[in-house]
This record gives structure tokens, C-alpha cells and sequence, in this order.
């Protein structure tokens, strides 16, 4: 089992940033590609970001390409999401996710394990 927690979600102004941070326990960590999805209010879950389990890979949604920074740090078990340039439209809760396998992956369904989410919102 793999319990994955998320912070730093918070309130801030559009045009500022956020660092969200998740931490993962239970199997191992290395060997498996980590993303980060967000939902908004009536909106269906949506891909933000994932890395591949070396690192050299990153993949990024359209809507925050030259934004978000998706990176990893193995030996402590997590993976981060800087985001810069912050938009009301960003405004989701935000879930970490590890997935099945190794290989970039930008589907739900290709990711196993989720964490609880941590609530990031944009004001105008």
C-alpha cells in the first residue's frame, strides 16, 4: 500500500506562487512515474504534470507549460509542483498520484494511487 500526502495549498493573489509538495510511503518510490492532477469545482479531474521516475522526463498540460515545474527528489520520497504566474483559473484542488508504471502517463486511469488533495486558490 502507498500513502501519498500533499501540502502547501493555500490563498494567493494571481500572478504569485505556490509550491506544492508530496510525500510518498509504502512501496518503492523510484521506480514509478508521479504526476499531479487538479479539479475544479464542477469541473472533471484534469492532468497538470507528471515526471518519469529518472527525472529527465517531464511532461506538462498546455494550460501551464512555461508556468509549473514538476520535479522529484528520490532518495526523500517526493515530488514537488512549483507554479509561478499564478491564474484564477487555476484555482482546483490539486492530488499527487503515482502510477502503475514507469513511463510518463497524462491518464487517470494510469495512475494507481492518489492522495487526499490540497485546495490552491487564486484570487483576481
Amino acid at each position: 500500500q502507498v500513502q501519498l500526502v500533499e501540502s502547501g495549498g493555500g490563498l494567493v493573489q494571481a500572478g504569485g506562487s505556490l509550491r506544492l509538495s508530496c510525500v510518498a510511503s509504502g512501496r518503492t518510490f523510484t521506480v514509478y512515474a508521479m504526476g499531479w492532477f487538479r479539479q475544479a469545482p464542477g469541473k472533471s479531474r484534469e492532468f497538470v504534470a507528471a515526471i518519469r521516475w529518472s527525472s529527465s522526463d517531464t511532461y506538462y498540460a498546455d494550460s501551464v507549460k512555461g508556468r509549473f515545474t514538476i520535479s522529484r527528489d528520490n532518495a526523500m520520497n517526493t515530488v514537488d509542483l512549483q507554479m509561478n504566474s499564478l491564474k484564477p483559473e487555476d484555482t482546483a484542488v490539486y492530488y499527487c498520484a503515482q502510477a502503475y508504471g514507469s513511463v510518463l502517463a497524462t491518464r487517470s486511469s494510469e495512475y494507481r494511487y492518489w492522495g487526499r488533495g490540497t485546495q490552491v486558490t487564486v484570487s483576481s
